[in-house]
């Protein structure tokens, strides 16, 4: 009910006024049943501008910080993530990648859709990065479809930095499912695993229109901590990964 209320009551309507949002293929997006929502990353704002144009709620996996801040910020922040369907897990410990696995299955089980950034964290320039192949394994255990996300043009409404909130166009694509059944079985093997990925992140480059870069955004990051990374090279992914 308050996720309701937030999207077409309280937040919602702002962002419709004032970003003035389009989407694309929301023909694509199943009527019910489970379904993997991987989409690019470009800014805090991908989280609120994907739901807001998706006829069926998505939910994301969420830093647990945001849910156990005290205080009376703490408790807004935690009322305001759990009523926009974001779910809490914790990133710092060593299981943290199967923690995230584990409660994503749990939702999909429920027949959720569920968002996952398969580049793992933001863009640091906007373009996009190479994917993680946790998403694939999920699809590969799973069995569900995997629907590309592309977000546009939220980098400019709220970008890195200090939070702001610009008035600025978002469009946002669905791209049509895709179907790994024809690797079922093969779960577990990292090169079907890379070839998943590749394709959604092929996917994904195809909507956005983003420059692909063959490095993983958190490497470049950690490489990088002045915040002036050397030009990484960038790239196309083959067609042939992608098929």
């Amino acid at each position: 009910m308050f996720y309701w209320l937030l999207k077409y009551v309280l937040l919602g309507p702002f962002m419709h006024l004032y970003n003035r949002p389009t989407v694309e293929g929301v023909e694509n997006i199943p009527a019910d049943g489970p379904a993997i929502m991987a989409g690019n990353h470009l800014s805090f704002a991908d989280w609120l501008f994907a739901p807001l144009m998706s006829p069926r709620r998505i939910n994301y996996l969420a830093k647990a910080e945001y849910f156990n801040t005290p205080g009376i910020k703490g408790a807004f922040q935690k009322w305001f993530f759990t009523t926009s369907g974001q779910f809490p897990i914790d990133r710092t410990g060593a299981d943290a990648a199967e923690d995230a696995l584990n409660a994503a299955r749990k939702l999909l089980d429920q027949g959720r859709l569920v968002g996952l950034y398969p580049e793992g964290t933001r863009s640091p320039d906007g373009r996009l990065y190479k994917g993680k192949t946790g998403l694939a394994r999920l699809a590969l255990e799973t069995g569900v479809p995997v629907i590309p996300v592309a977000v546009i043009g939220t980098d400019a409404v709220s970008p890195p930095g200090p939070f702001r909130w610009r008035r600025r166009k978002v469009t946002v694509k669905f791209g049509t499912p895709i179907d790994f059944s024809r690797y079922e079985g093969m779960g577990g093997n990292r090169f079907v695993e890379r070839a998943v990925t590749d394709e959604v992140m092929y996917e994904l480059m195809q909507l956005s229109g983003q420059e692909y870069v063959d490095v993983y955004a958190a490497t470049l990051k950690k490489n990088t901590p002045t915040g002036t990374p050397r030009e990484p090279e960038a790239t196309r992914i083959p067609h042939t990964a992608a098929s």
